[in-house]
């Protein structure tokens, strides 16, 4: 069992929201690794980042998002980060992953830069705009759809991933 469509995108990019919404679409289920890790630990990602370090939590969320890949067979959502591990990169080859694309003032209205980011608690906007200048080659590179979420609805995004994904494999799912 493998995933139908693996979001990945910076924070405010929409995965969990769109997630959940194209999961209901393709009537498959949805989960999101950030919140298999909070299950997990018991707490909250930022309290995660404080209390044991990035590290950890990278370690952590190597090994969720590595288990996951195997068993989980709906639409699954990768923390902004996940994608950067080179082990999590090299599991994602051959799976329907979409980079969900957006801009710094989308991503603002949708996150508010709030202290549950821990990457983006000091000067969040240029912490927002270092970070994705930094990731956006990766997630372009393991991208097999790219898609614009700016100033698009939720039911507009999944819409359009559910024909990227039926396109790609050539039917309706």
């Amino acid at each position: 069992m493998t995933p139908v469509a693996i979001l990945i995108g910076p924070p405010g990019a929409g995965k969990s929201t769109v997630g959940r919404r194209l999961a209901a679409l393709l009537e498959v289920p949805f989960d999101d690794t950030d919140a298999i890790i909070e299950r997990r630990e018991g707490r909250v990602i930022s309290d995660i980042f404080v209390d044991s370090g990035e590290p950890y939590f990278r370690d952590v969320e190597r090994t969720v998002v590595l288990e996951t890949l195997g068993k989980h067979g709906g639409v699954l959502a990768l923390g902004g980060g996940a994608a950067m591990d080179p082990e999590v990169q090299d599991a994602l080859a051959g799976h329907s992953v979409v980079f969900l694309d957006v801009g710094i003032a989308d991503a603002a209205k949708r996150v508010g830069f709030d202290q549950s980011r821990p990457l983006l608690s000091v000067n969040p906007r240029a912490s927002w705009v270092a970070l994705m200048n930094t990731r956006r080659p990766t997630y372009e590179r393991l991208a097999t759809h790219r898609v614009d979420t700016a100033g698009r609805t939720v039911d507009a995004i999944a819409t359009e991933i559910t024909a990227l994904l039926a396109g790609a494999t050539g039917s309706a799912t």
